[in-house]
């Protein structure tokens, strides 16, 4: 039961969701994502409580999560509650320290190491943010969450090259990852995963050989079929996209049909836009992504998936 509702704080409060998605053309800032609904929780007045003394109260309880840490430093009750009140505050800085706490105490929960790399990319520590990520692939060289937010670091400080290297190195290596641990990497997403990144590079026909070579391993996932839709679509060949459109529909989880229908009669999105840090809707596991109606995918972090299979067990 402490273990369901610790996987129930993760999901609910530090909400890592951006999605595996198919195709945002984001890099989602996780920690933008935490910030908006807490956030409003703080400066929407109440009838009975002002801003400045909802504030208040916050900062008394961060205040009193620091004096039990000083006791036991190792208490995650009391640094996931720390990590609650700064990001209620907005104090990214700040949320960095029980980050790395709950990062080091929970190695096998990689959300919090996910979201740890997303608070040192947003105060400007890059390599900090690199590393973050690169210390779960060491362990986990298949972490989508890691996968898709350190691709996307490397777009946003102008490294395509480095992002579609990785990605390429880590689909040469599944099959040994695969053959030591069952499902260690999930090729397709990978594959999807860069498709995206040489979209947003306008490498379109780079991309659709990387989503055939996903549709043809698995040909019930709707997500390689959408992103071969969206980047002819957005290369003028609406003619060619449209029966992938409506085979995307076909396989889609119901959630997703309209999102997939909208994009499809769309006007042409803009596909050679650089990755945004516009968040799109949450997906339900890594290889079933929420789409977005861009056509010029680029890497976003995606934890939710994680936090819900722990969740569920």
């Amino acid at each position: 039961m402490a273990e369901k509702r610790k996987n129930r704080w993760l999901l609910n409060v530090v909400l890592i969701i951006a999605t595996v998605g198919l195709l945002g053309v984001s890099i989602i800032p996780l920690l933008s994502a935490t910030f908006t609904p807490q956030k409003n929780t703080v400066a929407t007045p109440s009838p009975t409580q002002s801003v400045e003394a909802k504030k208040a109260d916050v900062e008394a309880q961060a205040r009193g999560y620091e004096e039990v840490l000083k006791r036991e430093p190792d208490n995650q009750t009391a640094l996931r509650g720390l990590l609650e009140a700064r990001l209620r505050l907005t104090d990214i800085k700040g949320a960095i320290e029980p980050l790395e706490k709950l990062a080091k105490l929970n190695p096998a929960q990689s959300e919090y190491a996910v979201l740890l790399a997303q608070a040192k990319q947003q105060t400007g520590d890059k390599e900090g943010a690199a590393q973050a990520y690169r210390n779960i692939l060491n362990t986990k060289p298949g972490d989508l969450n890691a996968l898709q937010g350190l691709a996307g670091l490397l777009i946003e400080q102008q490294r395509p090259e480095a992002a579609i290297g990785m990605l390429q190195d880590t689909l040469k290596t599944a099959p040994q990852a695969n053959k030591n641990q069952a499902g260690s990497v999930d090729v397709t997403a990978v594959q999807v995963l860069l498709g995206r990144v040489f979209a947003s590079q306008k490498r379109y026909s780079e991309a659709v050989n990387v989503f055939d070579e996903a549709i043809q391993g698995n040909k019930q996932d709707f997500q390689p079929v959408f992103g071969k839709a969206l980047v002819l679509k957005a290369q003028g060949k609406a003619d060619q996209a449209k029966p992938l459109f409506d085979t995307a529909v076909s396989l889609a989880p119901a959630q997703y049909k309209d999102q997939i229908q909208k994009a499809a009669s769309n006007a042409p999105p803009g596909a050679t836009s650089a990755p945004s840090s516009a968040p799109t809707s949450p997906s339900a596991a890594p290889t079933s992504a929420a789409p977005s109606s861009e056509a010029s995918p680029a890497p976003s972090a995606a934890p939710k998936s994680e936090a819900e299979k722990s969740e569920k067990n």
